[in-house]
């Protein structure tokens, strides 16, 4: 078994509170396109550990499929769920089709051009 390089994290202490916020997030590909593979999975890890120390959220362990990614987070209750998987989306997205790598690969498995009948 791979061992886990993310912090387990316990109570985390503000000002007035102590809590223990975590979430399962599982993030798919379009079309569950089987994309996260090699390089781009990588850099995709690495983007969203960025994401994560430049926010007010932990991530505790990151996991990817060829489809899929699931994250375990840890977050205060200043920020949502949704604003925190927006951002992880917004910057992840921006960053891989901004990278001249990947551009070849995202263009042909999400722009295939598709035949529709009338």
């Amino acid at each position: 078994m791979r061992k886990n390089h993310y912090p387990l994290r316990g109570h985390i202490s503000t000002n007035r509170s102590k809590h223990n916020l975590k979430a399962h997030l599982i993030l798919v590909c379009k079309y569950r396109k089987k994309l996260l593979q090699g390089d781009l999975n990588d850099f995709i890890k690495s983007v969203i550990d960025e994401i994560a120390t430049q926010s007010h959220f932990i991530i505790i362990a990151m996991e990817s499929d060829i489809d899929h990614l699931h994250l375990m987070v840890q977050y205060i209750p200043r920020m949502s769920i949704s604003s925190i998987i927006s951002k992880i989306k917004q910057i992840t997205t921006y960053r891989v089709w901004r990278d001249k790598r990947f551009i070849l690969l995202l263009q042909k498995t999400l722009l295939e051009r598709k035949n529709f009948l009338d």
